[in-house]
């Protein structure tokens, strides 16, 4: 059984809409991973500035080495 002229225009009209919703798709996909991947950089980039921030932290809250008093200067002057 042949089809019909009016379905064969119906299933091309169908298979070109199928295809440009899948052109759509791979594009919102390659958006979707860009976007990831620059998030991932932009995540890992702050975790090292935090990382880095941790250890800044760490070094001023260390305990100094204790000073003479002949070092320290009276509050008055």
């Amino acid at each position: 059984m042949r089809a019909t002229m009016s379905e064969q225009g119906e299933f091309e009209g169908r298979l070109v809409e199928l295809e440009s919703k899948l052109a759509f798709a791979e594009d919102l996909l390659d958006t979707l991973n860009m976007t990831v991947f620059r998030q991932q950089r932009e995540i890992d980039r702050l975790q090292q500035h935090l990382a880095r921030l941790q250890e800044q932290l760490r070094n001023a809250s260390a305990p100094a080495q204790p000073l003479s008093l002949r070092d320290e200067i009276p509050p008055h002057y």
